[in-house]
């Protein structure tokens, strides 16, 4: 079974480092996950799969285990998340900074082996950093973004879904075993909707690490909830705008995923988004939230087949 490697990258900004003299570094280490399947380790395309605000990147192993079998998937854990540093300001842990971290990851990847066809696939927080690089025409991509898979977000943010967010975010746990882990997070994840309980537990897996004292706690850096909990009502509705320009600028060919009771991308945003700027095709599941974890076959399928035609679906370029 294909199993993915772990690399680095640095990137701008200060990490917050224990034990260092001046309790800083001068820059931060990214770490991403990187699956490929196709026999060929310089294959010239690369998708790049980025995780929501509280997840890490080994919530696309099985979606990367496929789309592996086609091309290079990366799948970073964003600053703050997973094997990446935390960084030395909570106020930091904002999209613009990801965004920059992400170029810094494109570089690297484009450095190993040159990319020749790129595309993203953004699960909430992840479709935000890349409508941020999408939307801005100039920055230095390696090439353009061909594709772009945005799940179950868009530029208007239902307010009632951040509040629900932030009464979790952040908040201290600890638990004795995994299994206690992965009941605590269903709780707060059901909106995902349906899993078997091994695939429940294979995506809470990666959400824990080692607690010093035993047992696990949770993966992230607790100060990611900081810039979350200082956002208002007022400054996310103002907000909205700067995010339609963004999308609006969007030339890649865009798929929308919903989950037919999403609370936090609502349908008439969606309805909107397949009107104007790429005019995203939207597929819709119903018995799913916010958001899709992109482990059921037929969620699998419908990015698969967005991304790869059916001459690419069987081994080609």
């Amino acid at each position: 079974m294909t199993e993915p490697t772990l690399n680095y990258v640095n990137c701008p900004g200060i990490a917050a480092k224990e034990g260092s003299a001046d309790g800083a570094a001068a820059s931060h280490r990214m770490a991403y996950w990187e699956w490929n399947a196709t026999g060929q380790p310089d294959h010239p395309h690369v998708v790049v799969c980025v995780h929501g605000l509280s997840r890490q990147g080994r919530d696309f192993d099985v979606l990367a285990r496929r789309l592996s079998r086609h091309a290079r998937v990366i799948c970073p854990d964003v600053a703050g998340r997973g094997r990446s540093d935390w960084l030395a300001d909570p106020l930091a842990y904002q999209v613009p900074v990801y965004a920059a971290d992400m170029l810094a990851l494109l570089a690297d990847v484009h450095g190993r082996a040159p990319i020749q066809q790129l595309d993203w696939v953004g699960t909430s927080m992840g479709g935000l950093i890349g409508m941020a690089l999408l939307g801005q025409p100039g920055l230095p991509l390696p090439v353009p973004v061909r594709r772009l898979v945005l799940n179950d977000v868009g530029p208007v943010i239902e307010w009632s879904a951040l509040q629900r967010i932030g009464q979790y975010l952040g908040r201290p746990a600890h638990f004795e075993t995994e299994q206690q882990a992965a009941d605590a997070l269903w709780t707060i994840s059901s909106s995902f909707g349906p899993h078997t309980p091994a695939q429940w537990l294979g995506l809470s897996s990666a959400m824990l690490r080692p607690a010093p004292e035993g047992g696990f706690v949770l993966h992230y850096d607790p100060a990611i909830a900081q810039p979350f909990r200082a956002m208002t009502q007022e400054a996310a509705v103002a907000g909205e705008a700067q995010l339609w320009q963004l999308y609006d600028r969007i030339a890649a060919r865009t798929l929308l995923l919903r989950g037919a009771q999403s609370d936090l991308l609502s349908r008439s945003t969606a309805q909107a988004m397949s009107q104007r700027g790429p005019r995203a095709q939207v597929v819709e599941w119903n018995g799913v939230g916010h958001a899709p974890t992109l482990v059921a076959d037929e969620q699998v399928d419908a990015v698969e087949a967005f991304l790869f035609d059916s001459s690419e679906r069987r081994g080609g370029l």
